[in-house]
């Protein structure tokens, strides 16, 4: 499920400041410093969690608890003639 947090968050974060006007740091080293950006993927990480929650709590199906493997890796012979 942690893959699906870390998409949903990213989209969400890319759609909110899909507008944003690209800002140059006025320090090279702290380029990527940018207390407006941090809140907004606050935000949206908690958004994601709010709704991946409230799909688990209502449709728990769509998120099986365990892997289940298609195939185990035994080969019988005799069941293939």
């Amino acid at each position: 499920m942690g893959p699906s947090i870390l998409i949903a968050t990213a989209l969400i974060v890319a759609i909110r400041t899909a507008k944003w006007a690209a800002k140059a740091g006025s320090d090279p080293n702290f380029s990527d410093v940018d207390t407006e950006l941090d809140r907004e993927i606050s935000y949206a990480a908690r958004i994601t969690l709010r709704v991946m929650h409230e799909l688990i709590k209502k449709h728990e199906g769509i998120f099986p608890g365990k892997k289940e493997p298609i195939f185990d890796g035994v080969y019988d012979e005799d069941l293939a003639e």
